[in-house]
């Protein structure tokens, strides 16, 4: 408990550091900005000096509207104040006080954020629960004993990989939406990876095609991101793959790369 006591203490502290250091970027930043911007973008300081100020503004700008999603609303113009009052040194509350109230207001949003993911994870269960039973009903599709669906779309004839093995593969990733969330081929670069290091839907699909076959398979959240998600994945999503197995390389072939993951999907579980 006094370990856990302490951690917290830390992190507080860590917080506040944070967020000091981001009132204090933003007011010089401000000001480098609106001595530049004082004539035409002509100079390259000036453009330099504009871009600084205009960087802070983009920043705050995707914070206000992210945190205006979650129901806790600014007052732009007590904003545009408080950045006037820092820049000539007269902030009208103290550095601790400024503080004091941004942690509360992150402490606000993380309780936000946390809820609205909860939502997000229970309404996507629900929509996940029905997508995937339509799914396995279709033509063609197979279900295994732990819920991962496949098509074979094109038989391969070459070797099949082993957990340890290194394949090279093209894949678009997709929501049960269809919204494609990544893809080899709009990157125009095959991903390398060890079989192992992979989701545990990937990881079982894999084994089971040979090189040259192509599938789709339709991964349950719970053999993919599971409650949390990930990134662009939202909680509790299945995701559909169409993959092509390229290549398979032997034990040997991964030496090296550690647990590097190039442009894989990484496995949460492990």
């Amino acid at each position: 408990l006094v370990g856990s006591e302490m951690c917290i203490r830390d992190r507080k502290e860590t917080t506040m550091q944070s967020l000091k250091k981001i009132v204090l970027t933003a007011s010089v930043l401000m000001c480098a900005g609106t001595v530049a911007f004082a004539g035409e973008l002509d100079t390259q300081q000036a453009k330099e000096s504009y871009s600084m100020g205009a960087s802070v503004g983009n920043y705050l700008s995707d914070q206000i509207y992210k945190q205006s999603k979650l129901g806790l609303s600014a007052d732009m113009a007590l904003i545009e104040q408080g950045f006037q009052d820092a820049i000539r040194g007269k902030s009208k509350l103290s550095d601790e006080d400024m503080l004091k109230f941004l942690n509360s207001r992150a402490e606000k949003l993380n309780k936000l954020d946390v809820a609205a993911k909860e939502k997000m994870a229970k309404e996507n269960k629900a929509k996940a629960t029905k997508f995937l039973a339509e799914n396995a009903k279709k033509k063609g599709v197979t279900v295994t004993k732990s819920g991962l669906q496949y098509e074979v779309l094109r038989k391969g004839s070459g070797a099949t990989p082993r957990i340890e093995d290194v394949v090279t593969v093209g894949y678009t990733g997709k929501l049960m939406d269809g919204t494609v969330f990544e893809s080899t081929y709009e990157a125009k670069q095959p991903a390398r990876f060890v079989v192992m290091s992979i989701i545990p839907g990937l990881e079982e699909g894999l084994k089971l095609m040979k090189e040259g076959a192509q599938f789709r398979f339709t991964i349950p959240a719970n053999l993919a991101y599971g409650e949390f998600g990930a990134g662009q994945i939202p909680p509790e999503s299945p995701l559909i793959f169409e993959l092509e197995l390229i290549k398979v390389e032997k034990v040997g072939a991964h030496q090296g790369m550690g647990k590097t993951v190039i442009n894989g999907m990484p496995n949460p579980h492990k």
